[in-house]
């Protein structure tokens, strides 16, 4: 009976280990992780990470993501804005620091939430945290796009931060403060 039961034991536990470090590689989950960076001329940055969520043929926008709420921009862990300058987003100056990044989508224009908090899930959005809120521009991009994607196209001193899912891009101007 000993025997049954430390076996029982010992089959929980390896169960157990197994279940953890699967949880823990992120590559794994159905929304993986994925980074993107602005490298400024000077050769600081703006670094981001976020979790990258799939189509699969679903309404996004005005669906899964609804209209006009608060929204973590990607899945998983919020999103990540880590700069190690100060630059100016839209027309707000935000200082060297770690953010996270949300967003509140609406078909013809999207507000971008840059949060003084940091290192939450990604929901519930941290009412009272926030650094500033900038309009960002909606367009359409060439094509559909089936995963999340946060890209920059850089130029110098300036980024211009692309959010691209489905139809739709959402953008704003970066630039780095000298």
């Amino acid at each position: 009976m000993q025997k049954r039961i430390a076996f029982l034991i010992f089959m929980l536990m390896l169960t157990s280990t197994l279940i953890a470090s699967g949880q823990q590689d992120k590559s794994k989950r159905p929304s993986p992780p994925a980074h993107a960076q602005c490298k400024f001329s000077d050769g600081k940055a703006i670094n981001m990470d976020y979790s990258s969520p799939r189509a699969k043929g679903r309404k996004v926008y005005g669906g899964l993501v609804p209209y006009g709420q608060q929204w973590r921009m990607g899945a998983n862990e919020a999103t990540t804005f880590v700069t190690d300058t100060n630059v100016t987003v839209g027309s707000k100056d935000v200082p060297a620091g770690s953010y996270t990044l949300f967003t509140v989508p609406n078909e013809d224009k999207w507000t971008l939430i840059i949060s003084k908090k940091t290192g939450e899930w990604g929901i519930p959005y941290p009412e009272g945290e926030d650094l500033a809120r900038v309009d960002m521009k909606v367009s359409k991009p060439t094509a559909p796009v089936e995963n999340f994607t946060i890209t920059f196209d850089q130029a110098g001193n300036k980024c211009t931060m692309q959010v691209d899912w489905e139809n739709t891009r959402a953008s704003v101007d970066i630039e780095e403060k000298k």
